[in-house]
């Protein structure tokens, strides 16, 4: 399943450059791609592949991020270089990445005035959800949002 780039030897060996972690201090994470990104989270490869020759590997099944973090434990098989261990830090990774995005909400600039702006607040937080979700949004006299929770899980 995973194909090798021509280089064969370790990371630790190609150019200072080349490598994904020097790459992203160099030059910033924006620099790199989606492979090289999972590779440094991965940070090991296995005898005859790197770990970008896994990231590409995954990236390539998988496609997006987005997909990879609705992948099932059935998905993961025949990943060479991917046991428990690493499938468990691209499975925080993403989880971390989730939990930045949703964030703590400033209630107070919060202003619901019609359905688009309960989609819009509520969207990003729920579209990857494997199950249907109920939640409750509080808003005051002014329909400013004072608090959300989650009520059900069905």
């Amino acid at each position: 399943m995973i194909q090798s780039c021509t280089n064969k030897e370790s990371i630790k060996n190609w150019p200072v450059d080349d490598r994904p972690r020097e790459k992203l201090l160099k030059n910033g994470e924006k620099s790199l791609s989606d492979a090289e990104l999972l590779a440094i989270i991965l940070r090991t490869g296995v005898q005859g592949h790197s770990a970008l020759d896994i990231a590409r590997a995954v990236i390539n099944k998988f496609g997006t991020f987005r997909e990879l973090s609705q992948a099932q434990a059935c998905d993961w098989t025949n990943f060479k270089g991917l046991g428990q261990a690493k499938i468990a830090q691209i499975r925080a990774a993403i989880e971390i990445g989730r939990r930045f995005f949703e964030g703590r909400i400033n209630t107070r600039k919060i202003r619901i005035e019609k359905a688009k702006d309960v989609a819009s607040l509520l969207s990003p937080r729920m579209r990857d959800l494997k199950k249907e979700a109920f939640r409750v949004l509080y808003l005051d006299a002014k329909n400013r949002l004072i608090n959300m929770v989650l009520s059900h899980l069905v």
